[in-house]
């Protein structure tokens, strides 16, 4: 049980999706390097490296975006979200919200800042709920007693 509480929180429709859309950026892009100086069209050696450097670039983006994660570990949790990674000690951790209204879960940390974790968002539906749950309980276990 300890093990997969400690388990690493991924978001999984998030991660389809920027497969799904990474898939079909290459494909378009190659379609438009290879098909369109084919039609006749001017388009020149740097619209193609254009077009292959703008496809890349949506790409990496897409990886951020499917990459996101919040690891536990013995001391703390490592968030990893679309810009920033950021790791906090379990003790700055006060509460864990997952509101109708937000798209992820949503820490509230002693210095009265939130920190995001996208890696649990709202479009998993049901597993993210519970991966919320599995989340509170672990801040609720590393709760310092008095």
């Amino acid at each position: 049980m300890t093990a997969d509480l400690h388990a690493p929180f991924r978001a999984r429709a998030a991660r389809t999706v920027t497969w799904v859309l990474g898939v079909l950026t290459v494909l378009g892009a190659v379609a438009v390097i290879v098909l369109l100086p084919l039609s006749g069209a001017v388009f020149g050696l740097g619209d193609q490296a254009g077009t292959a450097a703008l496809a890349a670039l949506i790409c990496w983006f897409l990886w951020r975006q499917g990459s996101v994660r919040a690891d536990p570990g013995p001391t703390g949790l490592r968030v990893r979200n679309l810009v920033h990674t950021r790791q906090v000690d379990w003790a700055e951790i006060v509460a864990v919200t997952f509101g109708e209204g937000n798209p992820w879960v949503l820490l509230d940390l002693s210095d009265g800042d939130t920190l995001a974790v996208m890696a649990i968002q709202r479009a998993d539906g049901d597993r993210a709920r519970a991966e919320a749950r599995r989340l509170a309980t672990l801040v609720a276990l590393h709760e310092p007693r008095d």
